[in-house]
């Protein structure tokens, strides 16, 4: 097992976990916290640095003394357009944006499996990569189809995320689906506006707009335990301008969709399609994709690898009987073709939950996540040596 890391260590994980909470950026903004990310990386001195991936992500190279198997564990860089609400010493300081999410604490154990790494594995690599824009679904697939990733393809890849109203450190684990696949579908419709006096002078999206609110909110299907489950929630509605004189011309429905599987999407999609063109009439009808999350499937020998490292490490474990709900783009990692699991790693029974104004990673989890990691590296790639 690679060596735990020293309390100091501990200490300057924790004061760089709170210097990340104080300065939050968006989903595709994250050129400042990638700057100090890869100047942490930089002073551990790994063997090679990529900055830039897929808009601002950063992945470090660390070899083994053989050859052997490519070992990636993925964090992320970005924080919520969420206003922090806490009296923390180290509460945002970025009006409107905040590290709600814990990728704050994310990035901080992966710098500390870094410092771990000054020991190189017996044989393979590590790549650690600080991945972009994960809020919005876009920034695996950046990353993936940026020039340099066949230079970083891992064979085997691993992340984590925190789940508060879990015990403190306790490792979830779950072979096959692990989050859903989810995609945020608008509807624009256009028609032709009129005097309010005269609204059969012009083409109004108002009956199609409730037929589909209707109709879409309905394709719900089945629990989170079956492999059909489906979801459809209707977020927004905006109909005309807020004005008395005039029938509208013009309509917007926002809905998320969410699936189980990528299969299950697919003819979710569908289906939701159907519903629009029966409803079209005179109108025409533009959807445009937002936010696209493929699902989350671990694969059951990374799965198993997480498995036995925790219970080598004695952590409690939890074997999830259902997938998250939530997204995660890491499940392009894994349609990539790399043996993928994410493990989902308590943050406390009493945390706020995810995406709250008062939400705070626990650093508490900091050097338990650096063992379970660095315990993941050690059984694939073999003991450390200097």
């Amino acid at each position: 097992m690679m060596q735990s890391l020293s309390p100091t260590q501990i200490d300057y994980l924790t004061r760089l976990r709170h210097d990340l909470h104080r300065a939050p950026e968006l989903s595709g903004e994250e050129a400042v916290t990638a700057q100090g990310i890869t100047a942490e990386l930089t002073a551990l001195a790994p063997d090679r640095i990529w900055t830039g991936l897929g808009g601002h992500g950063v992945a470090a190279e660390f070899k083994g003394h053989a050859p052997g198997p490519t070992v990636m564990l993925r964090c992320e860089l970005d924080g919520l357009p969420i206003h922090e609400q806490s009296d923390l010493p180290y509460k945002s300081q970025v009006d409107g944006k905040g590290h709600l999410c814990g990728h704050d604490g994310h990035m901080a154990s992966m710098v500390g499996v870094a410092m771990a790494l000054a020991a190189r594995p017996a044989s393979g690599r590590v790549i650690l990569l600080f991945q972009p824009a994960e809020e919005t679904g876009a920034g695996a697939k950046a990353v993936i189809d940026d020039a340099r990733w066949p230079d970083i393809r891992p064979d085997y890849a691993f992340a984590y995320h925190n789940v508060p109203g879990r015990p403190l450190g306790e490792i979830g684990l779950r072979s096959g689906p692990g989050n859903c696949a989810s995609r945020g579908m608008q509807i624009l419709l256009t028609g032709r506006s009129s005097h309010a006096a005269a609204p059969e002078d012009g083409i109004s999206p108002a009956g199609a707009m409730a037929g589909l609110m209707a109709t879409l909110g309905a394709l719900g299907y089945g629990t989170i335990d079956q492999e059909n489950f489906a979801l459809s929630t209707l977020t927004h509605a905006k109909l005309g301008e807020p004005s008395f004189g005039i029938a509208p011309a013009d309509g917007e429905l926002r809905v998320t969709l969410r699936t189980m599987t990528n299969d299950r999407m697919d003819s979710l999609i569908a289906a939701a399609q159907a519903h629009i063109e029966h409803e079209k009439g005179p109108l025409k009808i533009e959807v445009r994709w937002h936010d696209v999350f493929r699902a989350v499937i671990n694969d059951p020998e990374a799965t198993k690898i997480a498995r036995n490292v925790a219970t080598d490490l004695g952590f409690t474990i939890n074997e999830m009987p259902t997938p998250m709900r939530w997204s995660e783009d890491f499940g392009r990692i894994g349609d990539d073709g790399a043996k993928a699991a994410m493990l989902y790693i308590g943050s406390g029974e009493n945390q706020p939950q995810l995406h709250n104004p008062d939400y705070d990673f626990p650093d508490a989890l900091l050097p338990i996540v650096t063992d379970q990691f660095c315990g993941i590296l050690a059984r694939l790639l073999g003991p450390p040596t200097p």
